[in-house]
């Protein structure tokens, strides 16, 4: 019996042992039926490529923006745009000026038309040219004024996106009362003046105008006059401020004469106060952006017919324009290319005549592309707000010239402030049109120099 139970013995240890290798080798072992090999093995979807648009568009017009972007995304699904507001514009620029030299900045930022020359002397852009040369990207329906203001050297160095420019605005019952063709804008100081001494009554005085600096630009532009040397800063960087000039003085003067003989309300410097008091009939004539529009019109519903015109010049034979304001976009040059490509796309599609016509009908900003007047949308807003067809014909009607291609300077906010300070001063008596023109050019003139000195390090 004893050598049976030791056979049994070690037949059952034997068993045991097979049984537990058996047991680790199922679950440790690569089977055909029941594993894949890593090269059978679907591969990992990529991340869509992330562009973060750094704008200063809030309001309904935010909503617009974003509108925009999020039928973007719903078509590009290997892109995601991420709007961002920063601010103002003034603010959002101050924030890039921050992120420079780091990785915390956007892909795309907008810009106003002022900063143009500070994001190219920053270096820290890819000119707009480079991607439209590298897709060969359509340009010709492309409005020429607008894309006139953002091109240098024969290059484009940025994308308009939302574009205005001034207006007059006039009640037209107002006119009727006056004795005036309402139908008829006046077109030179002179015939401003004229009208606004016939409009004047109690409790309506004939005009007002808000202290911008972007109206005194414009004018000078109706003039074909030069901001600034050196072809409005175009041909070279500018070194002077030409405020001071025949241009300027001629202006003002114009202005002062209207407030010393009251037919002129002097509201500080918010284009908000006077479009307010024009609104409630308590001036006749007003300058205003082409993208109030709807909302000048808006708030006169039931109480006038708004009237609008060009923007007004000395002579009627001047051979001048306006420029485009707004802003633009540009893309960064920190970041990957392919972001940058990415941004491209996005940029092109804000371009395409359908978005360009939806922007336009909910913002009352000019339209960047031409076909998009040929949008259904567009048809029918145009004859809802025909006074837009004023704006258009301005737009289309300014002669370029560098006059009318706008000046460019990379202290251009505050030269604006300082034009906005001499208005001030000659409106309130306290200076004369050419001393306060020249005081304003002389301090605008330093600054530029300081500018200049430190691009050039």
């Amino acid at each position: 019996m004893k050598p049976f139970k030791k056979k049994s013995l070690a037949m059952l240890l034997l068993s045991c042992m097979m049984l537990v290798a058996s047991g680790c080798g199922s679950s440790g072992s690569v089977t055909k039926e029941d594993t894949a090999t890593a090269a059978d093995a679907p591969a990992k979807q990529e991340e869509p490529i992330k562009v973060i648009w750094w704008n200063s568009m809030s309001g309904d017009v935010g909503k617009a923006a974003q509108q925009l972007v999020d039928e973007f995304n719903a078509q590009h699904k290997d892109i995601v745009v991420q709007a961002e507001f920063q601010g103002k514009y003034d603010e959002s620029l101050n924030k890039l000026k921050a992120s420079l030299g780091s990785d915390n900045g956007p892909s795309l930022i907008q810009v106003y038309e002022i900063g143009s020359r500070f994001m190219i002397d920053s270096k820290a852009i890819t000119p707009m040219q480079q991607f439209i040369d590298a897709d060969h990207y359509d340009t010709s329906s492309l409005e020429p004024n607008i894309l006139n203001y953002y091109t240098f050297d024969g290059k484009l160095y940025s994308m308009p996106f939302n574009t205005s420019n001034p207006i007059l605005y006039y009640n037209k019952d107002a006119f009727k009362a006056a004795g005036l063709d309402p139908e008829k804008a006046p077109a030179t100081y002179e015939e401003v003046a004229d009208a606004a001494k016939k409009l004047t009554k109690s409790g309506q005085a004939g005009s007002s105008f808000a202290i911008y600096g972007w109206f005194m630009e414009q004018l000078f532009a109706g003039q074909g006059a030069e901001l600034i040397n050196n072809g409005n800063g175009r041909t070279q960087p500018a070194t002077s401020s030409l405020l001071g000039s025949d241009a300027g003085v001629k202006t003002l003067d114009w202005w002062k004469s209207m407030v010393d003989d009251k037919t002129m309300l002097n509201l500080g410097r918010k284009t908000d106060d006077t479009s307010k008091a024009f609104a409630a009939g308590q001036i006749a004539m007003t300058l205003d952006s082409t993208a109030s529009l709807r909302s000048i019109v808006k708030a006169a519903e039931g109480k006038f017919e708004v009237g609008t015109g060009f923007l007004p010049k000395p002579d009627a034979n001047d051979k001048g324009g306006v420029i485009v304001g707004g802003a633009s976009n540009w893309i960064l040059n920190n970041r990957p290319e392919a972001e940058q490509k990415a941004a491209w796309e996005f940029i092109k599609f804000l371009a395409e005549p359908k978005s360009q016509a939806e922007w336009h009908i909910n913002t009352g900003y000019f339209t960047i592309t031409q076909k998009a007047y040929d949008e259904q949308i567009v048809k029918d807003n145009m004859a809802k707000y025909p006074q837009f067809q004023t704006a258009v014909e301005q737009l289309h009607q300014t002669v370029p010239s560098l006059a009318t291609q706008g000046a460019v300077m990379g202290v251009f906010p505050e030269a604006r402030q300082l034009t906005e300070t001499a208005i001030e001063e000659v409106l309130n008596g306290k200076k004369t049109s050419k001393q306060a023109l020249d005081d304003a050019a002389k301090a605008i003139t330093s600054k530029i120099e300081e500018y200049n000195k430190t691009v050039s390090k």
